[in-house]
C-alpha cells in the first residue's frame, strides 16, 4: 500500500471513530464509593463512556456532556461534572501485520494533569493511551488521588494483551484503585473496541469486569482497605526520589 493511501485510511478510521458517538453503543461501571446501599444514588459514583471515549462522572444523576471541540484543535476529552481532561499521550503505534494507528495526525495533546475532589477521595483521570506511561500514575498517587479513572478503547490487538495488565500493573504500583472504562464491542465499527470495563483494587484484583457486550458493573471502592495495604507495605512513603533524579540525569 502507498504511503499516501495508508495516511488516508488512517484519517478515515480516526474521523469515524470519533464519529461513532452517535451509535450510542456504550458501556458503564457504577462504583460506589464506601457504601454498602448501592441503590442510594447520592452516594453513587457513575462512570458512563461512549464509544467517542467521552466519559461523565456525576454523583446524584445520569447525565451526558458533549465534547467541545477547539476550532483549530481536536483532542481525545473525558468531562467529569466540571472537569474536564484531555489525553496527554498520541495514541501512534505500528504494529506490523496487525493495526497502524497514529493520533498526531488528527489530534493535539494535553498539556497538564486532570485531577478533581469528590466527597470521598481525591481521582485521577487519564485518557486510553495514558495508561501505558507509569509516571503519569505515580504523580497522580504522589499527590493524593486514591482512584484513577481511565476511560478508553483498546483494540483487538492490544486489547487482550495489555488492557487489564496494564490497569492491574498501575493499581499495585501505587496502591490506588483503578478503573478503566471501555464502550462495548462493535463489530462493524472502522475502529473495534476490546470492550471488558475493569475494576482493579489496591492489591491488583481485579473486583469487576464487563465482557465485550454492553452492560452495567458495579463494584464498591474501599478507602480503608486502601489505607490498610499502605499500611502493610509502605512504598509510598519508601521512595527514593533523590536517588531516581539523580540516575536519571546520567
Amino acid at each position: 500500500m502507498e504511503p499516501n493511501t495508508s495516511r488516508s485510511m488512517q484519517r478515515r478510521s480516526l474521523g469515524n471513530r470519533h464519529k461513532s458517538s452517535q451509535k450510542l453503543q456504550r458501556s458503564a461501571a457504577y462504583i460506589s464509593l464506601e457504601d454498602p446501599f448501592r441503590k442510594r444514588m447520592v452516594e453513587s459514583c457513575i462512570i458512563h463512556v461512549l464509544s467517542l471515549g467521552l466519559m461523565v462522572l456525576c454523583w446524584q444523576s445520569i447525565g451526558r456532556k458533549n465534547k467541545k471541540e477547539n476550532a483549530r484543535s481536536l483532542g481525545t476529552n473525558a468531562v467529569v461534572q466540571n472537569t474536564s481532561g484531555v489525553q496527554v499521550h498520541l495514541f501512534d503505534i505500528n504494529i506490523p501485520g496487525k493495526i497502524q494507528f497514529k493520533e498526531s495526525e488528527t489530534l493535539s495533546p494535553g498539556n497538564s494533569f486532570s485531577m478533581f475532589d469528590t466527597p470521598y477521595c481525591k481521582v485521577g483521570l487519564g485518557i486510553c493511551y495514558d495508561i501505558r506511561f507509569a509516571e503519569m500514575a505515580q504523580i497522580y498517587g504522589q499527590k493524593g488521588c486514591q482512584l484513577l479513572i481511565y476511560p478508553g478503547a483498546f483494540n483487538l490487538t492490544t486489547g487482550p494483551a495489555h488492557w487489564e495488565l496494564l490497569q492491574r500493573g498501575r493499581a499495585v504500583d501505587n496502591q490506588v484503585y483503578v478503573a478503566a472504562v471501555s464502550p462495548a464491542r462493535d463489530e462493524k465499527a472502522s475502529y473495534v473496541a476490546w470492550g471488558h470495563s475493569t475494576v482493579v483494587n489496591p492489591w491488583g484484583e481485579v473486583i469487576a469486569k464487563a465482557g465485550a457486550e454492553e452492560t452495567v458493573i458495579y463494584t464498591d471502592i474501599d478507602l480503608k482497605k486502601l489505607a490498610e495495604i499502605r499500611q502493610q507495605i509502605p512504598i509510598l512513603g519508601q521512595k527514593r526520589c533523590d536517588l531516581y533524579g539523580r540516575e536519571m540525569k546520567k
